[in-house]
């Protein structure tokens, strides 16, 4: 029974008398009034976690029992951040290898992006995060505004994301078409060379003299997307800043970061009547103090109606950061923005299960990985991770030739997206070294809670909500959802 059938039932009852029953109905359905609980399971084969054997499989429904003590509670009075979404990034490979490349019919493309977005018939990715030029995942450096050595455009007229039409951007159009609710989000590797000290792609920092001319650079990259169908709901102010040599990057310092943002970047988006949010930071835990505190410490840019919040990245420091950050700004949105899979994983599965549970349990809004795909190589790439992995391998020039393989990555992912939508708000749930688990209630009043068992075998758990209780037996290493 969802939260619109409780609103028929109580139709012509007084508002008092109605708010009284819902916050009863919040905390457990009436006595005698059973609830099956559906379960997800995604389990893998071999030490590193990547062999899927079951992927989101439906097991047997559940229905609770009399009886809550003991067990993860699941408890719908505690209330913390609300989700914004959860996906990857259409970098230039993965648009590319989707779309261009020639690899991918048309009817494996659209099996492919329903598979990926599209909430009843796949997973539900809800967010995307684009970079804005080239990354490292790119098989060229490029810009939107590049010119040839020794010329430079300081009213950009050669502006252009002609490079975007051929896949970037139609494919997340067709995302947001798939799922309406899908964030879009935007990240710069770099300016453009003639805009740079070192007159490169590669390192060298903005040249004071262009920040004006960067700040409108951004919003006509949000003024194409927009006028294209894409909205842009986020853009951070640059992607790790300082890292890293071989490939498009920009060095900044935590002070001019900050600069840019307050007195360039805000005004710009402002000024243009453009209602995307920049979050500062995109980068890692360990990093806050130098590239992230000058701008979020700044009452005057915490309060800009432009300023949405804070991106953190997963490769390095602590992830209680975010919890740190969260109790010193309360009103601060965190979003967890990138962390790649890749070899150098011990075991993806449960790093993927780690990764979502803590950051959200650290008010993370969103959980996004790298690219949505590479090919069977791990390319194609231009420096940087030559051996990342994405929710999808296309293969290309191998003797499985346009053959689309869905990665643990994919699963792990589902276990969030296709279950907690945009909206939903995180609730209560016990904690558990052993059964680490994060629980969300949608908009609609449905449940979910997101478990894994770091354990060698198989736990029993014991779910109670609301004065009930199910229990399930999660295997070694696996991963479930419970939805009611």
């Amino acid at each position: 029974m969802r939260s619109s059938s409780v609103r028929r039932v109580l139709t012509g009852v007084s508002g008092a008398v109605v708010a009284v029953l819902v916050a009863l109905w919040a905390a457990g359905p009436p006595a005698g009034v059973p609830q099956q609980v559906q379960v997800y399971l995604t389990t893998t084969s071999g030490p590193g976690g990547r062999q899927v054997v079951q992927g989101l499989a439906k097991q047997a429904p559940l229905t609770f029992a009399p009886g809550g003590a003991g067990g993860i509670a699941v408890d719908e009075a505690k209330t913390y951040q609300r989700f914004a979404g959860g996906g990857a990034s259409f970098t230039d490979t993965a648009a590319w290898l989707m779309n261009s490349s020639g690899a991918v019919s048309d009817s494996a493309r659209a099996a492919m992006m329903r598979k990926l977005f599209d909430p009843a018939d796949g997973i539900g990715l809800s967010f995307v995060r684009n970079p804005m030029g080239a990354s490292d995942l790119a098989r060229f450096g490029y810009t939107y505004d590049d010119l040839p050595a020794g010329r430079t455009d300081p009213d950009l007229k050669h502006f252009s994301v002609a490079h975007d039409l051929a896949g970037v951007l139609p494919l997340t159009a067709w995302a947001r078409r798939l799922n309406p609710a899908v964030t879009v989000m935007a990240s710069p590797w770099s300016a453009p060379a003639w805009m740079k000290d070192n007159r490169k792609l590669d390192q060298g920092r903005l040249r004071a003299r262009y920040y004006g001319v960067y700040a409108r650079y951004f919003v006509k990259y949000l003024q194409a997307y927009r006028d294209r169908g894409v909205p842009v709901d986020l853009v951070s102010v640059q992607n790790e800043p300082t890292c890293c040599s071989g490939y498009p990057s920009m060095q900044w310092n935590g002070s001019g970061l900050a600069y840019f943002t307050k007195h360039d970047l805000l005004p710009a988006l402002r000024s243009a009547g453009l209602s995307t949010k920049v979050l500062a930071h995109d980068w890692n835990w360990d990093t806050y103090r130098d590239f992230a505190a000058p701008t979020v410490d700044d009452p005057a840019i915490r309060r800009h109606p432009n300023f949405g919040g804070i991106s953190w990245h997963g490769y390095s420091g602590e992830v209680t950061r975010q919890t740190r950050v969260h109790h010193r700004y309360p009103g601060l949105a965190a979003y967890d923005t990138e962390h790649s899979g890749g070899p150098w994983v011990g075991n993806q599965q449960r790093e993927d299960m780690h990764n979502l549970i803590d950051y959200t349990r650290n008010w993370g809004r969103s959980w996004v990985k790298w690219s949505l795909a590479v090919d069977q190589n791990g390319g194609p790439h231009h420096g940087g991770c030559g051996s990342c992995t994405g929710l999808v391998t296309v293969h290309r020039g191998d003797g499985r030739h346009g053959a689309v393989d869905y990665t643990v990555e994919y699963y792990t992912m589902g276990h969030l997206t296709k279950f907690v939508r945009p909206g939903a708000r995180r609730i209560g749930s016990t904690a558990s070294a052993a059964l680490p688990n994060v629980a969300w209630r949608n908009p609609d009043g449905s449940k979910a809670l997101i478990m894994y068992n770091d354990t060698g075998r198989t736990r029993r758990a014991r779910i109670n909500w609301g004065g009930q209780h199910v229990t399930y037996d999660l295997p070694a290493g696996a991963a479930a959802t419970f939805t009611w």
